[in-house]
């Protein structure tokens, strides 16, 4: 049956926030919302009465859905079929078998840890994530509540995505302690779980599909390699040695000593 054009018009939306996280640059983020628990993110609402009218009795939900724009993406030149990292971008899929950034439409779908909500704060209410997987500034189109009741679905399967998630061993430099016992000791509410929060990124291996399978963990020539990804006001360095993620130094990047985290 043809569909009436009616159904097949154009909509505009407009958000209704953003959302501030640790992710200043898209190298580094994780693939999947809830796979780095320590990820932690704010959704800053807009500063209107309706909005916090329309968080009345959202506290008693554990996890919400977060369904947000992938602002950093163009989808005027999404292909059909797409490469995923969980294939070690070998493999070809559709992309709506996917959860690709690279979109009909840039929009995505992920499911947060809601920790509390804050509606006096200033500039608009604020609702605190975890598990979050976002772009720092990500624009957000609405919010649901996630009904375990509804959304959890025990025999579901998972496709070309139901192998195990493989993850790697991460070791710390005598340098690195050092400046994370510093900035733990300094602040303990910013930085308390700062050496968690990076083993949870790491052990994931946050290189592009392509690089993990030229240069995989176990080839000895990756040792010569160098990376690092933002977290805050930090640049992360860290390096892959004897099979596992060795993290070198942290880098300030920002003009507060304590940084962002």
């Amino acid at each position: 049956m043809a569909s009436s054009p009616s159904s097949l018009s154009s909509y505009e939306f407009a958000p209704i926030g953003v959302v501030r996280t640790p992710f200043s640059e898209k190298f580094g983020i994780p693939r999947q919302p809830g796979l780095v628990a320590q990820a932690k993110g704010i959704l800053k609402l807009r500063d209107h009465a309706f909005m916090r009218q329309a968080c009345a009795s959202l506290e008693g939900f554990s996890h919400l859905w977060v369904i947000f724009v992938f602002h950093r993406h163009d989808a005027r030149n999404w292909k059909p079929t797409i490469r995923p990292p969980r294939l070690g971008g070998k493999e070809r899929v559709g992309v709506l078998a996917s959860r690709s950034p690279h979109r009909p439409n840039p929009i995505g779908l992920s499911a947060c840890r809601l920790e509390r909500i804050d509606l006096e704060a200033a500039g608009g209410p604020e609702l605190h994530l975890r598990g979050v997987d976002l772009l720092d500034e990500t624009p957000v189109l609405d919010i649901k509540p996630y009904l375990p009741y509804a959304d959890s679905i025990p025999d579901a399967t998972a496709g070309w995505a139901s192998q195990p998630i493989t993850r790697y061993e991460v070791r710390f430099s005598e340098e690195a302690e050092s400046q994370l016992r510093q900035l733990a000791d300094s602040d303990p509410d910013r930085f308390g779980h700062l050496r968690d929060f990076i083993v949870e990124l790491l052990e994931l291996d946050p290189r592009p599909a392509f690089q993990q399978r030229k240069r995989p963990v176990t080839d000895p020539s990756t040792e010569s390699d160098r990376y690092g990804f933002r977290v805050g006001d930090y640049d992360v360095k860290w390096r892959v040695i004897e099979g596992a993620f060795r993290v070198e130094r942290l880098e300030h990047l920002g003009s507060d000593p304590a940084g962002k985290a």
